[in-house]
């Protein structure tokens, strides 16, 4: 019996495994480890939301199979959002099809367009998803290029595009990030768009942290640029914006045919998102939005008592203009240890757990991501773990570490 299966061997072993395992030996000791590693939102969604949800589950007729493409009251929602947010007509009949959450269609997606020898290109780094999808579906090959919204992402983009043996089927792009926080301008679309255009290869948008921006400039979409339609495709979520991650509903928005293929991948392996959240997700796009405004000045107060904090113990920390991340590069005195060993030490030593970068791709290497889900007051204690841990003898806490 084999059981070398093929797409299982493909999957590199679990970065985060080792941090795992260290806080659950942490916390089973009785330590309280204070959690930024995975960006779970710690909010209740919005009250009139889940009143809508816990309604429609009284109806016999809620608890059948779904609509694997969503029902179409959502995909009006979701239309009439584009329009409003982005001043972008689509079609919610062709133009749109409800996920189980961005992941699922992004992931989805990969399968149904990606084909024998087929190579995709993917900033490094970037939300494991937007790699290892392709790869779970059999492409060839996975084409890394600067994960920064810039000339060097461009002058990269063009030189795959120009080199590349076999054209690459498509693009992916996520701004604001996951992980690095950076953002795009509609300046840089453009030049993106143009060049797909050009090549001939679509482009994949993850706007998941849309709504979460903190300079009162609104991260545009891809789809405003003239003619993206043509090529791209863009997913969005109620996980971050409605604090409804664990609800899994999400959106593929844009181009047709792309929209077309998701939606008969998914009439083969799902029935939809279960009806009841369907429906209250179109109250929660449908109904009033102070939650949202609400919710980004939360973000904004942790990110500055983060940031503070972390400034004021000697780790010199970019502050993000959005997203619900902070991407730390790594104090100087312990970049020989890389960002694995650092987040064990963060651990171990001061009760926080965050994500190593590395865990994101090869260009993740000598940061960490530090979510901003915990409370401020939580974001304070940790702050002062780290401080201490950062004013301790940094060979000391290695050999420490080593003995766990």
């Amino acid at each position: 019996m084999n059981d070398d299966f093929y797409r299982i061997t493909r999957l590199p072993p679990y970065v985060f495994a080792e941090v795992n395992r260290l806080k659950a030996a942490a916390r089973a000791a009785g330590h309280d480890i204070i959690d930024f590693g995975m960006g779970n939102p710690d909010s209740a969604p919005p009250p009139h939301v889940v009143a809508k949800m816990v309604e429609t589950l009284k109806a016999p007729k809620a608890h059948g199979y779904s609509l694997s493409r969503g029902i179409q009251g959502l995909r009006k929602a979701q239309a009439a959002y584009y329009e409003r947010r982005f001043g972008v007509e689509v079609d919610p009949e062709r133009e749109v099809v409800v996920t189980i959450g961005s992941k699922e269609g992004l992931a989805n997606l990969a399968q149904a367009i990606t084909g024998p020898g087929d190579t995709f290109i993917v900033p490094d780094p970037s939300y494991p998803i937007h790699t290892w999808g392709f790869v779970i579906a059999g492409c060839a090959e996975v084409i890394a290029i600067p994960n920064t919204p810039d000339e060097h992402f461009l002058s990269a983009l063009k030189k795959v595009l120009d080199t590349a043996s076999r054209k690459p089927v498509a693009l992916i792009v996520n701004y604001p990030c996951n992980p690095t926080a950076m953002s795009a301008d509609l300046a840089f679309y453009e030049q993106v768009i143009d060049i797909c255009k050009h090549y001939g290869i679509y482009v994949i948008s993850d706007l998941a942290y849309c709504e979460l921006y903190f300079d009162g400039n609104p991260p545009p979409s891809i789809l405003q640029v003239k003619g993206a339609k043509d090529i791209a495709i863009e997913f969005t979520t109620m996980s971050k914006t409605y604090s409804m991650a664990g609800w899994r509903i999400g959106f593929g928005v844009g181009n047709p045919k792309l929209v077309a293929a998701l939606t008969k991948i998914k009439s083969y392996l799902d029935y939809g998102t279960f009806l009841p959240i369907q429906v209250a997700a179109t109250a929660a796009i449908n109904g009033p939005q102070e939650y949202v405004a609400n919710l980004r000045n939360m973000y904004r107060a942790r990110r500055d008592v983060l940031a503070d904090g972390l400034r004021d113990a000697g780790w010199n920390v970019t502050v993000p203009n959005a997203s619900m991340f902070l991407w730390a590069e790594i104090p100087e005195t312990y970049k020989h240890l890389g960002c694995l060993e650092f987040s064990k030490l963060l651990l171990t030593q001061a009760d926080v757990a965050v994500a190593p970068g590395v865990g994101f791709g090869p260009g993740g290497e000598g940061f960490v991501r530090i979510a901003l889900v915990e409370n401020k007051h939580r974001i304070r204690q940790a702050v002062r773990g780290i401080k201490s841990f950062l004013a301790e003898d940094p060979e000391k806490m290695v050999r420490e570490l080593e003995a766990v």
